[in-house]
């Protein structure tokens, strides 16, 4: 199988600061791949790259099969690749169908076709079955942080997007809310999208994602089948690097 996201050998520094070590990642159409590391282990840098926000110094990113050069997030966007950062990029003083079509308004003439934005962004809603928003006009101050973390999914998705990677999505929420969010990251995966999943729990890694990569400074320790491994197996990748024969080489050194 053809991953729909492929990273190749990928180095990243900053001046003196080697951040990204000839790192290789996959992400298949129809999964979740979680991504875990560490603080400092390289995850948003990577994304990063991916996203066309910091330049590669060495390597090579492959989208559906074949070479790309990502020099942009508009770039990215091109290809379908759509980032959800952990603060959101929401505006509070805008409703759900402002946000959702902010800086890609639709248009019918010199006026906003409100009609058209509206009716896509309902439909966007409903093909993810999100039932927890009680108008697409409420004003984004408005919601809890599980539904604020689900507009920002829909605005993500509704861009014809075919790999969606999304920035610690439960970081902030409560166990009902985290619950929300993970049955729509799973739906994503089920739609045929590549859902890159960065988080740093455990539960929700185990809970939802098919595969698990694990960065150890800068560099990727393992990328395995979430049924292949423990929980005990994926921490010790992240704090060592290496949980028996998976993992970098002994001697690896930062």
């Amino acid at each position: 199988m053809t991953p729909l996201l492929e990273v190749r050998g990928i180095d990243k520094s900053f001046g003196p600061v080697k951040v990204l070590h000839k790192v290789e990642f996959t992400a298949y159409a129809g999964e979740v791949t979680a991504l875990v590391g560490d603080n400092g282990a390289g995850k948003s840098t990577l994304v990063k790259c991916v996203g066309g926000i910091y330049p590669i110094d060495d390597g090579e990113i492959h989208f559906d099969g074949r070479p790309v050069q990502v020099h942009s997030p508009r770039d990215a966007g091109e290809l379908g690749i759509e980032i959800v950062y952990q603060d959101l990029a929401l505006c509070d003083n805008l409703d759900i169908v402002q946000n959702m079509f902010l800086g890609r308004e639709r248009r019918r003439g010199p006026l906003l076709d409100e009609d058209s934005m509206e009716e896509l962004a309902e439909r966007t809603l409903s093909s993810l079955s999100v039932r927890t928003v009680k108008s697409i006009r409420q004003q984004v101050s408005s919601l809890s942080g599980g539904q604020r973390q689900t507009v920002a999914i829909a605005k993500a998705v509704l861009w014809n997007s075919k790999v969606v990677i999304l920035d610690e999505p439960t970081a902030a929420l409560g166990v009902a809310q985290t619950a929300q969010v993970l049955e729509l990251v799973r739906r994503l995966a089920d739609t045929g999208l590549a859902v890159v999943l960065i988080s740093h729990n455990m539960n929700d890694v185990f809970a939802v994602s098919d595969r698990i990569a694990a960065l150890y400074l800068g560099r990727m320790a393992a990328q395995v089948k979430t049924a292949d491994v423990t929980h005990a197996q994926v921490v010790e990748l992240i704090t060592s690097g290496r949980s028996g024969d998976l993992g970098l080489k002994n001697g690896v050194t930062p």
